[in-house]
């Protein structure tokens, strides 16, 4: 019996939250094509964005081959598609409402193509009840099926390659491997040995206030911020427009500006660091692989929705870990009241013990879901 094609693959995904849209997708069709053998086509409508966290994107190319994907620029919803170009499986990212002609040449293909509303990432329960569920097209003789990502064996579960434990661990057994990658970021040694913070946020996150905290600390502490985050609190801290480069200390603290690094760099910075900041979904998800204490930064959302997320979130991962929630609920705005951060930040710091045995176990449980683009195949494969 001759051997079957790999099958062929399309991801739609329009960016909303800058890098958050595209680091997933673009994580996910690198690992569907270099360990699934799938054949992998990426419509993104922002190339920009792209070429941030992967600078070999040609941000000017209508079509182009990046790590063995191919990247189509989606400029629009009203083109043209016929249906040897519709994919064996069709995703859409976050229900971007992929363009009405290529769903009809969807309707046109035999056999039908496997279409999935790959959803945004929530640790709310009512997710097991709903994934997986079909919806049918009004109108088309098409069947979408909803593919959520979680932290249960009944999701989707987490987005992880396969050797990225072994590459963490790998990384972690010779410090002078975090040494090398932090001064190739241009940190001196000072800088090195001092408690190391990565922050990535939303603008409306309290940095100044935790600067405050830091400076007036006991403890030299080194925050590395990606260049364009925080930059009200950065600007103000540094005293000038902050580039990549920027430095400056005050008491305590000490705030480097570092350039935006591809995605297999950003997983090094987690490593290196003690803590990290990290906001939306895909920074969020690598912080949890990266086995080291976090802060995540939700994704605002009107009428304070994701006040809600967050606290799904934290009855999951920190139930017992007050420290923890008293500081990620006063980082997102949940809580009323002024918030003492130095009182915020001493709290954590005499939990981290916990907080690190916590951060190991959350990884081996879940690891126990697998993998959420082989569960994704696994799933297109029994809806053949």
């Amino acid at each position: 019996m001759a051997p079957q094609s790999p099958p062929s693959l399309a991801i739609f995904c329009k960016v909303v939250d800058n890098y958050g849209d595209i680091g997933i997708c673009w994580r996910l069709a690198r690992q569907l094509y270099s360990e699934h053998g799938v054949v992998v086509t990426l419509w993104v409508d922002d190339l920009a964005s792209f070429r941030r966290i992967c600078p070999e994107v040609d941000a000017t190319a209508a079509t182009q081959t990046v790590a063995g994907v191919t990247v189509r620029h989606w400029r629009g919803q009203d083109d043209d598609y016929l249906p040897a170009e519709v994919a064996d499986i069709v995703i859409e990212f976050f229900a971007c409402d992929i363009p009405p002609r290529y769903i009809e040449a969807m309707a046109t293909c035999t056999p039908r193509p496997v279409w999935l509303n790959l959803e945004g990432l929530t640790a709310e329960e009512w997710v097991e009840g709903c994934h997986k569920l079909p919806s049918m097209h009004p109108r088309l003789k098409l069947t979408k099926h909803f593919f959520f990502p979680g932290f249960t064996s009944r999701t989707g579960g987490l987005l992880r390659e396969a050797g990225l434990e072994q590459q963490r661990l790998a990384f972690l057994a010779q410090p002078q491997h975090a040494r090398t990658f932090l001064h190739n970021l241009g940190l001196p040694d000072a800088e090195i040995d001092a408690c190391k913070v990565s922050l990535f946020c939303y603008p409306e996150a309290p940095v100044a206030a935790l600067f405050a905290a830091w400076q007036g600390g006991n403890e030299k502490l080194t925050c590395l911020v990606p260049e364009g985050v925080a930059t009200g609190a950065v600007d103000a801290f540094i005293g000038t427009t902050a580039h990549a480069g920027a430095v400056a200390t005050r008491g305590a603290l000490t705030v480097r500006v570092l350039p935006f690094v591809p995605q297999p760099d950003y997983d090094r910075l987690l490593w290196a660091c003690d803590l990290n900041f990290v906001r939306g979904e895909d920074s969020w998800v690598r912080a949890q692989w990266a086995g080291k204490p976090f802060v995540w930064h939700i994704y605002p959302q009107d009428e304070n929705l994701h006040h809600k997320k967050l606290r799904a979130f934290l009855a999951r991962y920190a139930p017992d870990i007050g420290s923890l929630q008293a500081l990620m609920l006063q980082w997102n705005g949940a809580t009323k009241g002024e918030a003492d951060w130095p009182a915020l930040w001493s709290a954590l710091q005499s939990e981290q013990a916990r907080i690190d045995a916590r951060s190991d176990a959350w990884q081996a449980e879940m690891s126990g879901n697998g993998d959420l683009a082989s569960n994704l195949l696994a799933f297109a494969a029994l809806l053949k």
